[in-house]
């Protein structure tokens, strides 16, 4: 069953975690027509949040860091919304794929409030 690590907060880590639990459950769904593009979505959503997370820390300005966070935030939602759909197309996954949105909602959260913070002036 797919779980999700212990939460951290090197979100680094959280995210590649998070990408990693994608790739092992969706290794298990069947591989039909209606899977096959919903999972390559799922996946390449799930791995970009995590790599623009990193470029976010890496960012050469305060805009430029909000601009990638803002974009970590867009695949989260693209993430959560294949997940949807997955679950919907196979629901004997139901309960595996509840756990990969929850932890995708947690993370949306977490970004939604470093943008919000990440505006305040100091």
């Amino acid at each position: 069953m797919t779980q999700i690590p212990n939460k951290t907060y090197d979100l680094e880590e959280r995210t590649a975690k998070f990408a990693e639990s994608v790739i092992e459950l969706m290794k298990k769904l069947p591989k039909d027509s209606i899977n096959v593009k919903m999972i390559e979505q799922c996946v390449g959503s799930a791995g970009s949040i995590g790599a623009n997370y990193c470029e976010a820390n890496e960012a050469e300005s305060k805009k430029d860091f909000q601009h990638k966070i803002g974009i970590c935030k867009k695949e989260m939602k693209e993430t959560k919304h294949w997940i949807r759909l997955l679950a919907k197309a196979n629901p004997e996954f139901t309960k595996e794929l509840r756990i990969l949105w929850q932890e995708a909602q947690e993370l949306l959260l977490i970004f939604s409030s470093i943008i919000k913070s990440s505006k305040k002036k100091v």
